[in-house]
């Protein structure tokens, strides 16, 4: 049995799928300000029989609300190889200033980098590196972030650089490099890498607080993190990279959306306390934002779904007029809301009072107007459509799959999507989506592309992206490419081409360690 657990703004969801994954169990609990407990007692109120749980997925927001919030970070070393060319602007030289004082704004210029095609584009300084460590030292820094130049082209420069800082700083620094990180881009790239060296500390504080969650439940089985693109890792990778579960939530949504309605290609609107997330299913993964993406008002470039989000949810407050969000009363739902005699009227009373939903007392919405009532759910219902609208690309008929706990203000059809779908166990997807996540191998950098080569290049690059996938611990025989993304780079000679291949595979639940959830994982995500 697999334990599929997403904590929420609001709600801690969780599920317990069988070996044939049919959903076993399912339930909702509200998310606790540490967050922890809360997943506690959503395991508690399942009710496995421990001894035959296999594996458990947890989807988590930790790490993007202490970014957010720029709390809990920790200062970073931020070392950039690649003068004299990049020398113009700094690292994080566009990062909100409340974020930046949070990590330190700590940056190191040093020669170094390739160009796109792998030669060099400066050598390599160690007396600068020396140097540069010396004042590492100095300031007291722990977490370092080594971007340079293309390395995802070519990394050993990253390699090579982390080797002469990590002589010189000694044991118990972390460093995080760029090219195990994000894509082709200096900034956005170099942004995602500091983030991540940041979050490094609390990282480890979160992994092992789930461990010993799971060991007061007498769960032995190990546990993984859904990332941000459907696929998961390991407690020790998290660790490693805990910049990789940004997004995860929608993510989740959409892929237990998927499964649980056996559609592959369909907009999902998942609408939970605070928000609606909308986002387009295609060969039942979620589409990725195209080029880069940000959190925080940080400009990165690792991959995130392709996700609308509105103001609208179960908790979203209604004003007079009818108008639903975007401020909502969030997981104290079941204080403030008038169904739970509270004094606040929320989305929630309102779809209760139309015969929805059976949430709460009715008898608390007895007194609201039908007519106000109605013209408020249609304006949610437009607001939904016009969303989706938004995000299609053709227009061809898309089926829509409502998923979320308020989902419940979403109508059996919508203007414009007359083909809506709420699946059973709709409320808990996320959760749903977390316990069938898969394991992933991604290529993706630039190619030189010889005239007549293009189909074995393209080859090449997918077997390496399925041998990454088996790899980070995929069932030979279930791994798959899923997505191909060719760029030709026409401002560049050679026949330079940017090509990004993603393979996916379930599982190999036979090849899990035998470990308790404090130190559980031994498989690596490529």
């Amino acid at each position: 049995m697999r334990i599929g657990i997403d904590v929420g703004g609001t709600n801690t969801d969780a599920a317990l799928l069988g070996h044939d994954d049919r959903v076993l169990a399912a339930v909702k609990s509200p998310t606790t300000p540490d967050i922890t407990s809360g997943v506690t007692a959503a395991i508690r109120a399942l009710a496995p029989p421990v001894e035959s749980v296999a594996a458990v997925m947890i989807g988590t927001t930790h790490f993007v609300n202490a970014l957010v919030e720029g709390a809990r970070l920790t200062p970073v070393a931020a070392v950039r190889l690649g003068l004299p060319a990049t020398a113009a602007l700094p690292p994080m030289a566009d990062w909100p200033a409340r974020q930046r004082d949070a990590v330190g704004g700590h940056g190191y210029l040093c020669h170094g980098g390739r160009e796109f095609d792998g030669r060099p584009l400066s050598p390599l300084d160690p007396d600068e590196l020396k140097r540069t460590a010396a004042d590492i030292a100095a300031r007291g820094l722990t977490s370092v972030a080594v971007s340079s130049v293309f390395s995802p082209v070519a990394k050993a420069d990253e390699q090579r650089a982390a080797e002469i800082l990590r002589d010189e700083l000694g044991e118990g620094v972390h460093f995080s490099l760029s090219h195990d990180l994000g894509r082709v881009g200096l900034l956005a790239r170099e942004n995602a890498t500091i983030i991540n060296a940041s979050l490094r500390d609390l990282a480890t504080v979160i992994v092992e607080s789930f461990g010993k969650a799971l060991a007061e439940m007498s769960i032995t089985a190990p546990f993984f993190l859904s990332q941000n693109d459907g696929t998961l890792m390991d407690a020790d990778f998290a660790r490693a990279c805990p910049v990789a579960t940004f997004a995860s939530g929608p993510t989740n949504s959409m892929r237990g959306a998927a499964f649980l309605s056996g559609l592959g290609d369909c907009a999902v609107v998942d609408v939970g306390g605070t928000t609606a997330d909308i986002g387009i299913l295609t060969g039942g993964f979620p589409r990725e934002a195209s080029g880069e993406s940000e959190a925080a008002g940080i400009r990165t470039n690792f991959r995130v779904p392709d996700v609308l989000s509105l103001g609208i949810g179960g908790g979203s407050w209604v004003s007079p007029d009818g108008e639903s969000g975007p401020r909502s009363v969030g997981y104290l739902l079941t204080e403030e809301a008038l169904v739970f005699g509270g004094t606040r009227l929320t989305a929630t009373d309102l779809a209760v009072a139309a015969g929805r939903a059976d949430i709460g007392d009715s008898s608390h919405v007895a007194h609201l107007d039908r007519e106000f009532t109605e013209r408020a759910l249609e304006r949610i219902a437009e607001r939904l459509a016009e969303g989706i609208d938004r995000m299609r690309t053709s227009e061809a008929v898309l089926p829509v799959v409502a998923v979320g706990g308020g989902s419940v203000l979403v109508p059996d059809g919508l203007p414009g999507f007359a083909d809506v779908r709420r699946p059973w166990h709709f409320d808990v997807a996320n959760a749903v989506g977390a316990a069938i996540a898969q394991v992933g191998g991604e290529v993706d950098r630039v190619f030189h592309v010889p005239d007549g080569r293009r189909d074995a290049v393209l080859a090449g690059a997918r077997e390496d992206a399925v041998g990454r996938a088996l790899d980070a611990g995929a069932r030979p025989g279930s791994v798959r490419v899923v997505d191909i993304e060719e760029v030709p780079l026409a401002y560049v000679p050679g026949g330079a081409t940017r090509i990004r291949v993603k393979a996916v595979g379930d599982l190999d639940l036979g090849r899990l360690p035998a470990a308790t959830g404090a130190d559980a994982g031994a498989i690596r995500d490529a």
